[in-house]
């Protein structure tokens, strides 16, 4: 057991699940023993080490059992050197009879191409004869559209029925991966691969732990996938596994060529012309509805199971720019070409499997060149036959209308709100239905926050709404149902007046009022330069009043200064004539103090540079001649 752990083997408590078998032949009757285990079936598959007694008749005993290698001691290096060994054989082996086997299915897969002209049951017995060769649950062949957008299970392992079931290959990214590269794929850990994101949840569920997605070419086209998926037991796929499924592959593709080429050969003719018999009596048993038809002011069109046209009626020949005698035959692609031609081939393959479209539009162009908007409406025509009603209308003008209202009324949006102004609109029981940018700005509120259940009650202060839809409703603030420009105040959110200008009007609906709607102009910023304008005008007129007092001051200073000087003058002279103690010295004295006093007092009134005040005899104020003739601050 230690050799065995040494090499990296099990031992194995069932003989039948070994690969080695390593038996004792040293112990008394252990030969017979051993023939019968090897008898037992699976044991017979195990390589054989047989550890004998060194002697001349050693091997004497071993004749029957024609072992694979011997050991004559069990030393642990060179015991553990054998099973290595024999190990290796053992896969060789099991690699050479796998190779052997699925040498021996892939040539009577061969034969059976060449030989089979059912082709449905013959892609079945493959994927059958897969699963069971690779122990896999299933085995499936996926034919790929032109544009690998849609895929059809054409045979699969499980189901024998399960064929022509189309699936859309955004669900399978590893059959679109392969037809992308056209290169064999291997997922494993398919659960956690990041190509699956999106449907590992159904890869998990489903238990599968490994996918292989092999390309089957033909003409240089990946025209089909054979996919095979691990589960169970199973968690992955070999190299070995995946060369064999690839040469499978190829073989799959190149035997449905061969036999689409010699069906088309021997066929064609037989074929075209069950398909215009069928067609005939379709249209045959369609032309009980000719008449309803006829009269519907809507197009409509009769399919084959191939889009092709078995019937059209006269408002459909006049929309598709086609008469109804062209059409019929015609596939419908070649009387409308559209930018996306899945949408249109979409409606018809749901109206096949059974499923009713209605109401899609798509923009074509009919034959005549002019460009529409149809509406198409597809379901099956249940009259034991794959046939399909398309029906169409054309709202070419309706889809441009509403497009045009669509952008005008977005432009309207941002208009309102880019809106400097604040713009509140309220249904009829006053519930807030638009509030601009411009609403936020002033109010604080938050359009969200308005629009969930506000009020115009709670932007006004208490009474105001009502006292407004009354001037609205009266032919005296601007005429019924408007309100000229009036000052009023607004309730912010954090509880302060925000002074406005608003203008308001009533929206009517048939006569009815539905709707008010307020425009608001934020004077907080214009009432606050005003007060700046008024205080700028009154500290201007302040300086006015200063300039002319100064102008007068300086003007009377320089009459009064010439007067005074005279009487200084005189009054000088006549004290220099007279002595101290003459009667007139004493008045002639007085009167040149005072004139020199008044020099002063003229001196102050050529200075005089602002305009200052003192208090005088009750509440009246004069002139304070010596700060305003002061040149300190």
């Amino acid at each position: 057991m230690r050799a065995a752990a040494r090499v990296g083997l099990r031992v194995m408590d069932n003989p039948a699940e070994a690969a080695i078998i390593l038996a004792d032949l040293t112990a008394a009757g252990s030969g017979p023993a051993l023939a019968a285990v090897l008898a037992g079936g699976n044991a017979s598959r195990a390589l054989l080490l047989a550890l004998v007694d060194p002697g001349e008749d050693a091997f004497a005993s071993l004749e029957p059992l024609k072992p694979d290698d011997v050991l004559t001691s069990a030393v642990p290096h060179e015991l553990a050197y054998r099973l290595h060994r024999l190990a290796e054989r053992y896969s060789e082996r099991e690699e050479q009879a796998q190779l052997q086997k699925d040498l021996s299915l892939l040539l009577e897969l061969t034969a059976d191409y060449a030989e089979s002209l059912d082709v449905e049951a013959l892609l079945h017995d493959v994927t059958r004869r897969l699963a069971l060769q690779l122990d896999i649950s299933r085995a499936s062949l996926v034919m790929l559209d032109s544009d690998a957008q849609e895929g059809v299970i054409v045979a699969s392992s499980d189901d024998p029925a399960l064929k022509d079931r189309r699936i859309e290959l955004a669900r399978y990214p590893e059959i679109r991966e392969v037809a992308r590269t056209a290169r064999p794929l291997v997922v494993e850990n398919a659960p956690n691969h990041p190509l699956l994101e999106g449907v590992q949840g159904a890869v998990a569920a489903q238990g599968i732990h490994a996918i292989a997605a092999l390309p089957m070419p033909i003409r240089g086209q990946v025209r089909g996938v054979l996919l095979v998926r691990a589960s169970g037991r199973r968690r992955t796929f070999t190299a070995r596994e995946i060369d064999f499924l690839t040469t499978v592959a190829h073989a799959t593709a190149i035997a449905l060529r061969n036999a689409s080429m010699i069906e088309t050969v021997r066929g064609q003719t037989e074929r075209e012309k069950t398909a215009r018999i069928a067609a005939e009596e379709q249209a045959a048993a369609l032309r009980t509805y000719h008449l309803f038809f006829a009269n519907v002011g809507e197009g409509v069109a009769i399919l084959d199971d191939k889009a092709c046209v078995l019937s059209l009626n006269p408002a459909g020949a006049t929309l598709l720019d086609s008469p109804a005698e062209q059409a019929r035959g015609r596939h419908l692609l070649q009387l409308l070409q559209t930018v996306d031609d899945g949408v249109l081939m979409e409606l018809v393959a749901a109206a096949g499997r059974g499923e009713t479209r209605s109401n899609v539009d798509v923009a074509v162009q009919t034959v005549g060149g002019r460009h529409l908007t149809l509406s198409l409406s597809a379901a099956p025509l249940h009259n034991g036959s794959l046939a399909t009603i398309l029906s169409f209308r054309d709202v070419t003008h309706a889809r441009r209308l509403a497009n045009e209202l669509s952008h005008t009324k977005d432009f309207l949006e941002r208009l309102i709100d880019s809106s400097v102004d604040a713009i509140i609109a309220a249904d009829m029981q006053g519930k807030i239905i638009l509030f601009n940018k411009g609403a936020e700005a002033i109010l604080g509120y938050t359009a969200q926050e308005a629009l969930a259940g506000m009020t115009v009650q709670q932007v006004y202060p208490p009474g105001v709404a009502r006292r407004i839809m009354a001037q609205l409703r009266s032919p005296d603030f601007g005429g019924r149902g408007r309100l000229s420009v009036m000052r009023q105040e607004l309730i912010h959110r954090s509880g302060d007046s925000v002074p406005v200008n608003m203008t308001a009007s009533i929206l009517y609906e048939g006569g009815r009022e539905s709707a008010s709607v307020g425009i608001f102009t934020d004077l907080r910023d214009r009432m606050q330069l005003e007060r700046k304008l008024s205080d700028v005008e009154t500290r201007l007129e302040e300086s006015e009043k200063s300039a002319v007092i100064v102008a007068l001051a300086g003007t009377a200073a320089h009459e009064l200064n010439q007067p005074l000087t005279s009487v200084m003058g005189y009054a000088e002279l006549l004290k220099r004539k007279l002595k101290p103690e003459d009667f007139a010295f004493k008045p002639v004295d007085i009167i040149y103090r005072e004139a020199e006093r008044m020099a002063e007092i003229v001196r102050k009134i050529g200075k005089i540079t602002r305009y200052e005040t003192k208090a005088y005899m009750g509440t009246q104020r004069i002139l304070d001649l010596d700060k305003a003739s002061s040149h300190e601050e």
